[in-house]
């Protein structure tokens, strides 16, 4: 595997990525249309597919990368989980990595970050060993970006809360067995918003539908119901009313994993499009040897790596200060919208064959279509870049 150039790598990254490539390769490649197909099974083999690729992946260490030793984790940093990103992505089954990561990165730092030790000690071992699995419960059927505004309430009577209302495009919603839930437990506005952990054995929670796709088809996305679940108040995160905040500084981590998961898949795509432009001839000559298509891929070569060294650049800021909104916001629009040319490029030096399943290049090009939504909008990046520029103060 030729090194990659970046100074933000140790060698002990690049034996990780080594470890990632080989994994994605062998053990998952093989299964991404069995993956893709599972969501078309019974309800109890549906989940016990998802289990068993948790358990291999945990027993490889790529669940909660980030947790803390005393917790079971290795306790590495966020480069780590970059290049568990690019690597995994190599398996074709994108939306599975989309759930290891909703799991292992979204769902359980607030646990792992704001959680009490008490909390840590509970659920952190049992993530980390993919004994349990987790999805993070945010979006509503009328709010997606407008965090702020969701409606799922959790009203406290005693030590109890009791949570109502509803979720949609939860990754991992129909197979966990716990949510990290941002339910309102105030007034309207950023300040009555709270973090829960939610067990979906809890009564009163139910699966509307698993949710069919078009891309990331092999992650397990569902609509969720909460009809009075009571649930001790020890299942608080953090402080109350300091929910918005915490899910705003995890989305940073969240944000990176799809720039990090963009740059792989363009990765992917540069090299499908050299191997079939170095095979395939046509009128005398394979397509590498017309200058239009080397100045095409040189074009797209450029972009890559901008996009990459642009992920860079963020990662080493949260790594470093613990708060890139700009630079991680930055990094997750430009790489989300550079792979639709990227894909499309790669489509192209294909032709006809771009449109069937005898070539990944086509897959490749309905995952990139998605990426500019999730994790927050282009047009909510977009926002907070500006409102970062503002905060610092405009020349």
């Amino acid at each position: 595997m030729a090194e990659r150039s970046s100074p933000y790598f140790t060698t002990e990254h690049e034996q990780f990525r080594a470890a990632v490539r080989k994994f994605a390769e062998q053990e998952m490649r093989p299964h991404w249309q069995e993956y893709e197909s599972a969501e078309r099974l019974p309800e109890a083999a549906y989940k016990d597919s998802f289990r068993s690729v948790f358990a291999k992946a945990a027993q490889m260490g790529f669940l909660g990368i980030r947790v803390a030793p005393e917790y079971g984790g290795p306790g590495l940093d966020f480069w780590t989980t970059t290049v568990l990103c690019e690597e995994l992505v190599r398996s074709l089954a994108f939306g599975l990595c989309v759930s290891m990561l909703a799991h292992a990165e979204f769902a359980i730092s607030a646990v792992a970050e704001e959680g009490t030790p008490e909390q840590r000690k509970r659920y952190l071992p049992d993530a980390v060993q993919g004994k349990t699995i987790w999805g993070l419960g945010v979006t509503e059927p009328d709010f997606g970006s407008d965090v702020a505004g969701i409606r799922t309430t959790a009203v406290r009577r005693g030590d109890r809360y009791v949570i109502s209302g509803s979720k949609t495009f939860i990754t991992n919603g129909t197979i966990a067995d716990y949510i990290t839930l941002t339910v309102r437990t105030g007034g309207p506005g950023k300040g009555g918003i709270s973090l829960v952990i939610l067990p979906t054995a809890t009564k009163g929670f139910s699966v509307g539908k698993r949710l069919e796709k078009i891309a990331a088809r092999s992650s397990d996305t569902g609509l969720l119901f909460f009809d009075e679940c009571e649930i001790p108040v020890e299942n608080l995160i953090g402080e109350e009313g300091k929910g918005f905040y915490y899910i705003m500084k995890h989305f940073q981590g969240e944000r990176l994993v799809l720039a990090s998961f963009a740059n792989g898949l363009m990765q992917l795509l540069w090299e499908e499009a050299l191997k079939y432009g170095g095979e395939r001839k046509v009128f005398g000559q394979r397509i590498l040897e017309f200058q239009v298509w080397k100045h095409r891929l040189a074009e797209v070569h450029t972009k890559i790596e901008a996009s990459r060294q642009l992920t860079y650049w963020a990662c080493d800021k949260l790594v470093r200060t613990g708060y890139a909104q700009k630079e991680v916001s930055m990094a997750k629009m430009f790489a989300t919208e550079t792979i639709r040319g990227v894909a499309m490029e790669a489509a192209q030096i294909h032709g006809g064959n771009a449109v069937t399943t005898d070539f990944p290049v086509g897959r490749l090009v309905q995952e990139s279509w998605g990426m500019t939504i999730g994790a927050g909008t282009s047009e909510i990046m977009r926002e907070i870049i500006w409102r970062e520029v503002a905060r610092e103060g405009l020349p």
